[in-house]
């Protein structure tokens, strides 16, 4: 039976090779312009759309302590208005042309995207040229914008079950650095704040040579670099952003806290680890080791706690691998009258499992289909593909890693993932947040 098992694991192993041979590169030119704005370019004829995407490198790690929120502030604040654009229009002008556009800020980066169709390309590069060095950064917009972001973290922290479980968990995690505070920020800061201020985040960080320009989908490459030239080409450089290595001091042991949470209605534990930024070596085998611990309905927690034992009614993982740091947070939800001591319990003994035994053939060959079936999944369509080369390049300055990066999962071996599980969850160096309804007797 062992034979067979090993023959099937080798089977699948040998057909993911096989499929992973096949997958066609991703084509694409890339230039840096004079004033430092680097330019990948993918042509893709499949439909007549096209999708840009710019990558400011800037987030909330690079916020002053004091002035948290900024990076996203600017998120909401660039869809205002420019020297050229009236307030408001920006949206509006690309709906108009039959498009899309939004923008999302993580710790590391703020991204904005459009999908347009083909002949409203010249639009969106205009459009992001403007707002690169000709947003409007005044009174009415600020003013404007502090409603929004206000409106927009009493949604989703202060009135959300559970909200506030990633400001704790960074807090605790990565205190005395950057990583330390999440890209929402402080109200108080962007309330205390004054107009010179976010100029000056404005001036430091949103400069060509600060940023990645990428463009997929439908278009003649010639015309698109003419078009960017002229666009983008009369705008200067500014001072190179300081780029200072970043501190993390070590922890000292589990950090504990409990949160009587008024809107959750059943109690749940996060538990957070430190692991490993985007690209580390270790960083494949701990995405693989994460979809069997805690990823799906499948995944080894989900069936001890939810089906077996039936003392949870959710449990979950959320991976960050970021620029400089990571964090593996581990979720359960405690099932009504259950205890969440017992949930957290359950949770470390399948952790210690894989730390004793390792993980089958059966569940290594699976996660490292889902690990090829996401790397393929981000290259379908224009905006996965663009947003894939920009990461590429903002993180580690090797465009062709939206190639090859799957590479480095099939370098990944069975015995690896036991090793990891050792080295970054056997330890007492975490944070447990566990939140009880406001009663405090769920739960207990």
């Amino acid at each position: 039976m062992m034979r067979l098992l090993w023959r099937i694991g080798a089977f699948f192993v040998a057909a993911l090779t096989a499929q992973a041979q096949m997958y066609k590169p991703l084509r694409f030119i890339e230039y840096t312009m004079p004033n430092g704005l680097h330019v990948i370019l993918h042509p893709d004829r499949f439909a007549p759309v096209v999708t840009t995407v710019l990558w400011y490198r800037v987030g909330s790690r690079y916020e002053d302590p004091a002035r948290t929120g900024f990076a996203h502030f600017f998120e909401h604040l660039m869809f205002e208005g420019t020297d050229s654009i009236g307030r408001g229009e920006i949206s509006k002008l690309i709906q108009q042309a039959g498009g899309e556009l939004n923008a999302f800020t993580s710790f590391d980066q703020t991204v904005y995207h459009m999908r347009v169709p083909s002949n409203a390309l010249p639009l969106a590069l205009w459009i992001e040229a403007q707002r690169m060095r000709g947003l409007k950064v005044d009174t009415i917009g600020v003013e404007t914008q502090r409603g929004v972001v206000k409106e927009e973290r009493k949604m989703r922290y202060d009135n959300s079950p559970y909200g506030v479980w990633n400001e704790r968990m960074f807090k605790y995690l990565f205190t005395g650095s950057p990583y330390s505070w999440t890209p929402i920020g402080a109200s108080q800061h962007i309330d205390s704040a004054a107009i010179m201020e976010f100029k000056q985040f404005y001036d430091t960080y949103y400069v060509p040579n600060n940023a990645v320009l990428v463009i997929s989908g439908d278009f003649d490459v010639p015309e698109v670099r003419r078009m960017v030239d002229a666009y983008f080409g009369p705008i200067p450089p500014g001072p190179m952003p300081r780029r200072d290595s970043i501190g993390i001091p070590p922890m000292a042991g589990e950090v504990r806290d409990t949160i009587y949470d008024p809107k959750a209605q059943l109690a749940a534990v996060f538990i957070g680890y430190r692991t490993v930024p985007e690209g580390h070596p270790d960083s494949y085998a701990l995405q693989m080791l994460m979809d069997i611990l805690a990823n799906g309905e499948s995944s080894r927690m989900y069936r001890l706690l939810v089906d077996s034992a039936q003392v949870a009614v959710q449990s979950s993982v959320f991976p960050y691998e970021l620029e400089k740091v990571g964090a593996a947070i581990l979720v359960g939800v405690a099932a009504p009258g259950r205890s969440i001591d017992t949930v957290e319990k359950m949770m470390y003994a399948v952790i210690d499992s894989v730390i004793a035994r390792g993980v089958t053939e059966a569940e290594f060959v699976k996660a490292r289909n889902i690990a090829e079936t996401r790397f393929i999944s981000d290259k379908k369509g224009t905006y996965q593909t663009a947003l894939a080369l920009a990461r590429a390049y903002a993180f580690f300055e090797n465009t062709e890693m939206a190639n090859t990066e799957m590479q480095r999962f099939y370098a990944v071996r069975r015995e690896d993932l036991q090793r990891i599980a050792k080295k970054y969850f056997q330890t007492p160096n975490r944070v447990v947040l566990t939140f009880l309804p406001s009663a405090g007797k769920e739960g207990k």
